[in-house]
């Protein structure tokens, strides 16, 4: 019996525990069952309590205290932890059914997806064949305001396409938080971000503040950030970023706004076909949707 799940991965501060929040609040009102987890032995505050909590196995700040560890060294330390014991994850996704949404609320820290193998080791005993055999979907959050300075949003999206690579699973990526940027970039604008490629590049806003901050001051330090971050290498490392993602064609992205339910609806759905949810449930009879709602009104 197959089991569906998503992974929900991104950046700190792309709004991924906001999304897992919206995400169940959806699956609430549509009558669907859900197993949420948290994975982020540093997370602290929850709308959802988790149904399954890493911290109950190991916490970042037991690990910090207690081995001496950094912030990325003790994530880590974590995940490495969670491999040596997966009987944590088996125990408890192994019982559930086909019908529940398996929403994994991961780390920020992008290194897990993008350098080192532990998130694709996770992967791959989530997605075997045997007792769990999760059709996974992972979902990557980028947020929207990277999309004004666009050497950030290269650099986020090349972490996206690097993600897919590693972990093999089907993915969806998304930009998130954009009712944070409605009404500050021209809905156009932000169509370009949707299937990004190097022209994005050709009218990059930064470049013209570079080039007045350049002419207004000619006695600027070489060594401060601006100088370095807007010279012809920096440029020429962009425009190659650039470049890679657009010949690989990997990465597309749709737009959430957390607090529209239709958006959030929309993002359900792509995750739904991405995993096949609907081709493993049971039919049901226009009576059982009649009964469910007797039920309902009898309770009220």
């Amino acid at each position: 019996m197959s089991k569906f799940g998503v992974l929900v991965m991104g950046p700190a501060g792309a709004g991924k525990t906001t999304f897992c929040s919206a995400l169940i609040q959806n699956l609430k009102n549509n009558r669907r069952s859900c197993f949420y987890i948290n994975l982020d032995p540093a997370a602290e505050d929850f709308v959802y309590e988790p149904d399954l909590d890493i911290k109950d196995l190991i916490s970042l700040e037991d690990v910090m205290e207690e081995i001496g560890l950094g912030p990325n060294g003790g994530l880590i330390y974590c995940f490495e932890f969670l491999l040596d014991n997966l009987d944590f994850l088996t125990e408890a996704i192994e019982p559930l059914t086909e019908e529940y949404l398996i929403i994994i609320d991961m780390p920020g820290q992008i290194e897990l997806y993008t350098h080192i193998p532990i998130v694709p080791a996770l992967v791959k005993h989530l997605t075997r064949t045997g007792a769990l055999n999760v059709n996974l979907c992972a979902t990557y959050l980028l947020e929207s305001t990277f999309v004004i300075d666009r050497a950030k949003f290269f650099a986020g999206t090349l972490s996206a396409m690097s993600a897919m690579i590693m972990l093999e699973v089907p993915h969806v990526n998304v930009l998130s938080k954009m009712d944070l940027v409605k009404g500050t970039v021209p809905r156009q604008d932000l169509k370009r971000f949707i299937d990004p490629d190097a022209s994005l590049l050709d009218d990059d806003p930064a470049d013209t503040s570079a080039a007045i901050v350049s002419a207004r001051d000619t006695k600027i330090d070489p060594l401060t950030a601006k100088p370095l971050m807007a010279g012809g290498s920096f440029k020429r490392l962009n425009r190659a970023v650039a470049q890679l993602i657009d010949d690989f064609s990997m990465v597309s992205f749709l737009q959430l706004d957390a607090q529209d339910e239709d958006s959030v609806a929309s993002i359900v759905s792509y995750i739904d076909d991405a995993i096949q949810y609907h081709e493993a449930q049971e039919p049901r009879e226009p009576n059982d949707e009649l009964e469910n709602s007797w039920e309902d009104a009898e309770m009220t």
